[in-house]
């Protein structure tokens, strides 16, 4: 049987919006998610947001090698150094906001480095890093996309609100400031330029991989809600 090709009327969208569209779902259930109202109200449990800041710790530093890894298969030096100081920068958020973080929550740094790394932390970054090294570039792009891409729309969104606890209104902050919004806009740019040159069937492995890791996305939001450990 001849492979079926979408409809020409599909190739008007740039990339980024069928990029989106194919996870437009999964964001609306990201909005709905009890830990981003427990944020935005107040409510949300410090240990709830501790077992978050603990795991995307963890998260962020393999976060940072599938970017290198993105960085190394970029199609122009500019490409290459934009991704590879994004890379940089996961580690110094890591680094800095974290300790932050965990140091208000009556912790430290080192505590949260020796703590587990759980279930859905573990399979989120083994699914990036495979994409990542064992797909094209496009692939791998549209992988690490919606970390950028969700987290921006968040904070765009909870930013007016804010929240009563200072905690929450400075990750808020962090998320929905105008420096991250910018640098958001750069990838999407980035995403767009590569998509144009992408047959439909490379754009539709790239949203496949976009819509796993959205998913990806709330399952990790709802991993500290729930409080996920190890079964075994």
């Amino acid at each position: 049987m001849a492979a079926q090709h979408p409809a020409p009327a599909d190739r008007r969208r740039s990339f980024t919006e069928q990029l989106w569209a194919a996870a437009e779902p999964v964001y609306a259930a990201v909005l709905d998610h009890p830990f981003l109202a427990g944020l935005t109200d107040g409510t949300l449990p410090h240990a709830a947001f501790r077992h978050f800041v603990v795991q995307d710790s963890h998260y962020l530093r393999d976060y940072a090698r599938a970017l290198a890894v993105c960085a190394a298969k970029a199609p122009t030096e500019e490409d290459v150094r934009a991704l590879a100081e994004d890379a940089v920068g996961a580690v110094a958020a890591e680094q800095s906001m974290h300790a932050d973080f965990m140091a208000a929550l009556g912790s430290d740094a080192a505590r949260a480095a020796a703590e587990p790394v759980l279930p859905t932390t573990r399979a989120y970054t083994s699914y990036l890093l495979a994409t990542a090294y064992g797909g094209s570039f496009a692939e791998a792009l549209a992988a690490v996309l919606p970390c950028y891409w969700i987290y921006a729309r968040v904070g765009e969104r909870l930013l007016a609100a804010s929240s009563p606890d200072p905690l929450y209104a400075r990750w808020i902050a962090v998320y929905g400031d105008e420096a991250f919004q910018g640098v958001v806009r750069r990838v999407l740019a980035l995403a767009d330029r590569v998509g144009e040159g992408l047959s439909d069937a490379e754009r539709e492995r790239a949203a496949a991989h976009f819509t796993t890791t959205a998913r990806y996305e709330w399952m990790f939001w709802d991993a500290a809600w729930r409080g996920e450990s190890w079964p075994v």
